[in-house]
C-alpha cells in the first residue's frame, strides 16, 4: 500500500486515503486477501489521527472493497474480473458526474471538454 497525504489538499485526509487505496484495489495493485495495516499502525506511519484512518477504512468497507474480520484485521475483498470491472466503472462514472457538473458550470460543451482533455491526456 502506497499512500501520499497532502496537507494542502482541499480534500479531507480520510477522503485522500479512501481514494488512493480504492484506486489501488480497482487497478489490481492490492490483490484480494491483501491485509491492510491495523488502524493504529497506519495512523502512526501516516502521522494522522486514528479516527481519520478508521473513517477511511469504514468507507472502504461500505464500498465493498474491504472486509473486516474481527480479531484479524481488514482485507481486500474477493472480486471476479467482471465484478472488478463493474466496480471500477461505477467509481469512474461517479467522479465523471461530479466533473461534468463542474465543467457545465463554466458553460463548456462536450466538445470543449474533449479538446481540453486531449491536451492533458
Amino acid at each position: 500500500m502506497n499512500v501520499a497525504i497532502s496537507s494542502t489538499s482541499e480534500k479531507p485526509i480520510y477522503q485522500q486515503l479512501f481514494e488512493q487505496i480504492s484506486a489501488q484495489i480497482l487497478k489490481g495493485e492490492l490483490e484480494s486477501g491483501y491485509s491492510l495495516p491495523p488502524i493504529r499502525q497506519a495512523a502512526l506511519e501516516l502521522r494522522v489521527s486514528v479516527i481519520t484512518v478508521k473513517k477511511a477504512w469504514e468507507e472502504l468497507e461500505r464500498s465493498g472493497l474491504i472486509n473486516t474480520v474481527t480479531g484479524k484485521g481488514c482485507f481486500v475483498a474477493e472480486f471476479s474480473p467482471e465484478e472488478m470491472l463493474q466496480l471500477r466503472n461505477e467509481t469512474i462514472l461517479k467522479q465523471m458526474e461530479i466533473d461534468t457538473s463542474y465543467y457545465k458550470s463554466f458553460g463548456l460543451t462536450i466538445e470543449d471538454v474533449f479538446e481540453l482533455m486531449k491536451k492533458i491526456y
